[in-house]
């Protein structure tokens, strides 16, 4: 799995109206595109959850590298750089994605953390996924994954959820525009605890 994100800076005065439009009509396009599990589109809307700036993005987590690979050459990347350059796609490896049992994401969350040069990475790798798996189990969350950057060494954490942000080191908060979820339901879900007796 792969999670891709690239964003796009927009000046403070820009109508962010345009912007919640492009997600309402360009939205439903991806809602049956091949080994895509979702597609969140973003804003960060200076003033408000956090954001000094305003911002546009999209996050993929896609199943297989050749989804990845086939959505940059069957063109559906000329509508981003026509109507803002070619951006910087992050890409990350997953390290383990799981569904959680909401279906209303209003809010996703990207936190990224640096590794230390001294860390042991299979143990670092084991309890990032016991994390990611704890947290999708809580309570409003759609889907949690985790990913590694292994040209920097960083954790990625992405928490799609309907809850607002709470302040308490959640990472950088996005509102959701849109989600197309053409494979969300086929990330395997961890069932909480009480669930099990």
């Amino acid at each position: 799995m792969i999670i891709a994100h690239y964003a796009h800076r927009l000046p403070a005065d820009y109508d962010i109206g345009v912007i919640r439009d492009r997600a309402g009509r360009r939205g439903h396009l991806f809602d049956a595109i091949p080994e895509l599990y979702f597609k969140a589109f973003l804003l960060r809307e200076r003033g408000r959850f956090g954001a000094s700036q305003n911002e546009y993005s999209s996050l993929y987590l896609w199943r297989k590298d050749e989804g990845f690979r086939d959505f940059l050459l069957d063109g559906r990347t000329k509508s981003v750089t026509d109507s803002f350059g070619r951006p910087l796609i992050e890409t990350r490896f997953v390290l383990d994605a799981h569904k959680g049992s909401s279906d209303q994401p209003r809010f996703l969350y990207k936190q990224e953390q640096d590794i230390p040069i001294d860390t042991d990475l299979t143990s670092a790798f084991a309890e990032e996924i016991a994390r990611n798996r704890e947290a999708a189990k809580e309570a409003g969350v759609v889907a949690s994954a985790v990913s590694i950057d292994a040209q920097n060494w960083k954790f990625t954490r992405v928490i799609l959820s309907e809850q607002g942000p709470t302040g308490r080191g959640q990472g950088t908060s996005y509102q959701v525009l849109y989600l197309a979820q053409p494979l969300l339901k086929e990330l395997p879900k961890v069932v909480p605890e009480r669930e099990l007796v």
